[in-house]
C-alpha cells in the first residue's frame, strides 16, 4: 500500500497539486479530519480507501460546510457508489482521473443527523457489510459479505414499520430495505441504469415483505436478482424524503457502516449537494 500512495502522490504532484498526506488513525477520524478544515485550505480533497471512509470524508464536508471538489480512490472491498460514476478500481488510473476529470454535483442523503452518499439499509444480511471482520475482507473479498450474511439468517426477523413518502404512507412487516441513491446496494440488489441518476434529488426505496408462507419468499429473491420489482412481496418507488416510525430498536448500515434508530425519524435527500470528480 505504501508503494500505491506513493505511485499517487507522484501522479498528483506531476499534475502540479502541493499534496498533503493524511492517514487516518481510526474509526471517525476522517471526518474530524475533514471539520477542521476551512473553504479556502485544499482545491480538492481525496479519499483513497473504502466506503466507510468515503462516508466519513462526505459527512465532514457536510457537517462543515465545505464545497471542496471531492475526489476518489477505490480500495476498499465493495466501492458500489464508485463503481456506478465509472471510476476505476485500478489505483493509479483513479489517481490519473482525479487530476483530468469533470466536476459535477450529486446528491447526498442525511439519515437524521447522519449522512450517507449510497444506502440506508435494514433487515435481512445488511449486519454483515460491518459485522465482517476487515482481515476476512481483505482476503476474501466481497465473498466476505455472503459468508456472514449466512451466518445471520437464523436472527432475520421482520420488522414493522409504517413509512411516509411523497405519494402517501405504507404500513407492514418488512424482512429488507434499502434507501438508496446507486446502482448497487449490498452486491445483491442491482437496478437499471436507465432507473437509477445519482443526481435527479430522488431515493429508490426497495422493500421485501414479510411473507405469509417461507414458500413466498424464493419468487420475491428470484425478482430481486431479474430486476423484476413489480412483483407480489416487492415495494419499490422513489421520493425525495421519507420518514420512518417504528416501535423497536433498528439497526440499519449507512455506506456500510452501523447505525441504530428507536422511533421516528427521517431521511431526506440533500439535491447536488456534493462536488465530485468523476472521469
Amino acid at each position: 500500500m505504501h508503494t500505491e500512495l506513493l505511485k499517487v502522490v507522484e501522479i498528483l504532484s506531476a499534475a502540479d497539486f502541493a499534496v498533503t498526506v493524511y492517514p487516518t488513525k481510526c474509526r471517525g477520524d476522517a471526518t474530524e479530519y475533514v471539520l477542521k478544515l476551512s473553504q479556502n485550505d485544499y482545491d480538492t480533497l481525496v479519499v483513497c480507501g473504502g466506503d466507510g471512509t468515503l462516508n466519513e470524508v462526505i459527512t465532514g464536508i457536510m457537517q462543515a460546510g465545505l464545497d471542496t471538489p471531492l475526489g476518489y480512490i477505490p480500495s476498499g472491498t465493495l466501492n458500489e457508489w464508485s463503481s456506478g460514476l465509472k471510476i476505476s478500481r485500478n489505483i493509479e488510473t483513479a489517481a490519473k482521473d482525479i487530476t483530468k476529470g469533470k466536476k459535477i454535483k450529486l446528491d447526498i442523503g442525511k439519515f437524521d443527523d447522519k449522512y450517507f452518499s449510497y444506502t440506508a439499509s435494514f433487515g435481512a444480511f445488511t449486519s454483515a457489510s460491518y459485522s465482517a471482520p476487515q482481515d476476512i475482507k481483505n482476503v476474501l473479498g466481497q465473498a466476505a459479505y455472503f459468508f456472514e450474511g449466512v451466518k445471520s439468517l437464523a436472527n432475520i426477523k421482520p420488522y414493522k414499520l409504517k413509512l411516509t413518502h411523497n405519494n402517501g404512507s405504507i404500513e407492514g412487516e418488512y424482512l429488507f430495505g434499502a434507501i438508496s441513491n446507486s446502482l448497487s446496494v449490498g452486491g445483491i440488489v442491482k437496478y437499471d441504469k436507465s432507473a437509477v441518476e445519482l443526481n435527479d434529488g430522488k431515493f429508490e426505496v426497495l422493500l421485501i415483505k414479510n411473507p405469509d408462507n417461507i414458500l413466498k419468499l424464493q419468487p420475491i429473491v428470484d425478482g430481486i436478482l431479474k430486476r423484476e420489482f413489480d412483483r407480489e412481496g416487492i415495494v419499490f418507488f422513489k421520493t425525495d424524503s421519507l420518514t420512518v416510525e417504528t416501535k423497536e430498536s433498528l439497526s440499519w448500515t449507512l455506506d456500510g457502516e452501523f447505525a441504530e434508530t428507536n422511533g421516528e425519524f427521517k431521511v431526506n435527500n440533500l439535491h447536488n449537494a456534493i462536488t465530485f470528480i468523476v472521469p
